[in-house]
């Protein structure tokens, strides 16, 4: 703005809020930034619902599994294998460290090997290992599962056989480590959406506050102020990104309830430790919300270095 123009404003009359809302016009939904909006809230929502369930999922397992160990013998005959099982079953339900010993039976093995080995899963030409889940009063440690591993040696030595002592914690580590790679991987798709977020509407800001400046020059002119100005543009951004976050809110749910159908179908006990509880969908309820505020805050900031540049 000119000296001359900056002495017109200073010696003008304020004008009052109405007034400036007249002279500036107000965009309504008809352009794409409120439907970018709402694709993008929906991509927040369905990374975050992901996110928290593998971290159920993880955390669920962890729980089940770090007081837990498998002991495993390999025998070829049926009946041998049954007899060096209850032995070690025996010798492990007297250890002060284990609370339940569970000799898994045959039957279930085979259905658990079925859709990998097919019928011959039950047949005797595949000799299956005996499996006895232990339960532990805590996780044990790696002296301790040792001790186990040396109880089992000294009670199956007389039969000629050993046994195997698998902590399910340890072998499922790759597992917990590709889960916190998914989780960190959904945190950083979550970031990078929000900053697509921020760039659209400082974008849509630009374009809305260029194709008016003219008329806010003139509001300066006669009076109005930067704060008039400011009000009146993010009320603009305020409506759009509401309207955005309520679709994308609708949206996400909605692929997210999918999503649980198709894995609820599976029917696994593991993929039920994923489930989504109170608290993750109060935080899946504030993406929205958190959307619309880093919109008004982007809108402002926007708004405010583009006034500045006017002087």
């Amino acid at each position: 703005m000119s000296e001359s123009s900056n002495e017109k404003a200073a010696s003008a009359p304020a004008m009052k809020g109405s007034t400036t809302a007249r002279l500036l016009p107000q965009t309504r939904f008809g352009g794409p930034i409120p439907w970018v909006i709402a694709i993008l809230i929906a991509l927040v929502i369905i990374a975050a619902a992901g996110g928290l369930s593998l971290r159920n999922l993880a955390d669920n397992a962890r729980a089940d599994l770090s007081d837990a160990v498998t002991v495993q013998i390999i025998e070829a005959d049926a009946r041998a294998r049954s007899v060096q099982a209850d032995a070690a079953a025996s010798a492990l339900a007297d250890h002060p460290l284990v609370t339940s010993v569970r000799i898994v039976p045959e039957a279930e093995l085979s259905a658990l090997l079925e859709p990998w080995l097919g019928s011959s899963a039950a047949s005797e030409d595949v000799p299956i290992p005996a499996l006895i889940d232990v339960e532990l009063t805590r996780r044990a440690s790696a002296s301790e599962i040792a001790q186990l591993q040396s109880a089992l040696d000294g009670a199956l030595a007389e039969l000629g056989t050993s046994a195997r002592v698998d902590a399910q914690s340890a072998w499922l580590k790759p597992v917990y480590d590709a889960l916190s790679a998914m989780q960190y991987l959904a945190l950083a798709l979550i970031a990078l959406v929000a900053f697509a977020t921020a760039a659209a509407v400082w974008l849509a800001a630009r374009s809305a506050f260029s194709n008016h400046a003219d008329t806010v020059e003139i509001i300066h002119l006669l009076g109005g102020t930067d704060a008039q100005v400011t009000r009146i543009f993010q009320r603009s951004v305020l409506r759009d990104a509401a309207f955005g976050a309520i679709v994308g809110l609708v949206l996400g749910l909605s692929a997210v309830w999918i999503l649980g159908q198709q894995f609820a179908a599976l029917d696994s006990g593991m993929i039920a430790g994923g489930g989504l509880g109170l608290v993750d969908w109060l935080i899946i309820g504030a993406i929205p919300l958190a959307g619309v505020l880093l919109a008004l805050i982007t809108g402002r900031i926007t708004i405010g270095f583009a006034l500045r540049s006017m002087l």
